[in-house]
């Protein structure tokens, strides 16, 4: 459950007008554009050198924490987050970003005090918001379990239990739209308002007659087009779904073979190049966790566009983005020929 809670947490990337004058906002734009590329080292480089000159400058703070959270060394970024606090008690983000070290440590009281600190700073940070209800929820799986483990048989503890794990449990990159999930899925879904959840479609009861009355063709040939648009949907989520748990499980070679022969790299370098360096980057993780959300399916012919919200966390990073795949049908398979991020 610990690293599933994590999952959820977000890292805030803290406003440049918050801390920074506007004649050092250039090198704060300059270290995020290395974040961003994952030149870790060169962007620590930058921060460094800024604090060299500006040991006070609290933006260069905050990203010298991101950094060395990204790098793992959790207890140096605590320190950085920390002494934030004390200079900058206004600002909610590094309260939140110390909660985020601390859930990670299995420390949900500290992560609480923390997040609730940054909600009295901002009332409206919503990311706190959030993430306090999920350490209300881990605190509360705690709480579950002990209770089942006095009482194995209380059933209404095992109810509970299995809806708050529903809740921050789904980590097999998400769930196809077209399929109805569980009433506790639902149930947790809906409570965590990530997206809106649609009630399970009622089978509508018409009287029954005696004598069928003879379908049309015209009737007949929509209803089977419909059936093979529905099954062409699935078999897209479905790859989809398993692209994502492939990268979560960091099977690079089930991950690569999502990917058509054909496919587009991001800066055109060659399918073998752009291979190698996804290789290294997803085997050089500890922990990483893609989740699927919201997806819009539009098929045409052997194409499809796919839209959802992408959801990435490794051990020390959480990006959550929009995200557009398309793909092609080859070989009786649907495989990626494109992807970008945004709508």
């Amino acid at each position: 459950m610990r690293q599933i809670l994590k999952s959820v947490f977000v890292i805030s990337n803290l406003s440049f007008a918050l801390f920074s004058a506007p004649s050092f906002a250039d090198d704060a734009a300059d270290v995020g554009k290395l974040l961003r590329a994952g030149q870790i080292s060169e962007a620590l480089q930058k921060v460094d050198g800024a604090l060299a000159v500006r040991p006070k400058d609290a933006q260069m703070r905050f990203l010298k924490g991101l950094i060395l959270t990204e790098q793992n060394k959790s207890a140096e970024a605590i320190n950085i987050f920390t002494k934030l606090t004390d200079d900058y008690p206004e600002l909610p983000e590094p309260y939140n970003n110390l909660a985020v070290l601390y859930a990670a440590s299995g420390q949900y009281d500290k992560a609480r005090a923390s997040l609730e600190m940054a909600i009295r700073t901002n009332p409206t940070y919503g990311t706190a918001h959030e993430n306090l209800g999920d350490v209300y929820a881990k605190l509360a799986s705690q709480a579950y379990d002990k209770a089942l483990q006095l009482d194995s048989g209380n059933a209404t503890a095992k109810l509970k239990l299995t809806l708050v794990r529903n809740l921050v449990g789904n980590t097999t990159g998400g769930t196809n739209p077209k399929t109805s999930p569980s009433p506790a899925i639902q149930i947790a879904q809906a409570a965590s308002a990530k997206a809106p959840v649609a009630s399970p479609t009622k089978q509508a009861t018409a009287p029954v007659k005696a004598e069928p009355e003879p379908v049309k063709a015209e009737t007949t040939s929509k209803s089977k087009a419909s059936q093979i648009q529905d099954k062409d949907e699935d078999d897209v989520m479905k790859a989809i779904e398993n692209w994502a748990k492939a990268w979560s499980n960091k099977d690079t070679n089930a991950y690569l073979a999502h990917y058509a022969k054909d496919f587009q790299t991001p800066k055109g370098e060659s399918r073998k190049a752009w291979a190698e360096e996804r290789r290294e980057r997803i085997e050089g993780k500890g922990r990483i966790s893609v989740k699927i959300e919201s997806a819009k399916v539009n098929i045409d012919g052997n194409n499809a566009t796919v839209k959802f919200r992408q959801i990435y966390t490794s051990d020390r990073l959480t990006a959550n983005s929009r995200k557009t795949i398309n793909m092609t049908k080859q070989d009786g398979k649907w495989q990626i020929k494109q992807e970008r991020a945004g709508s």
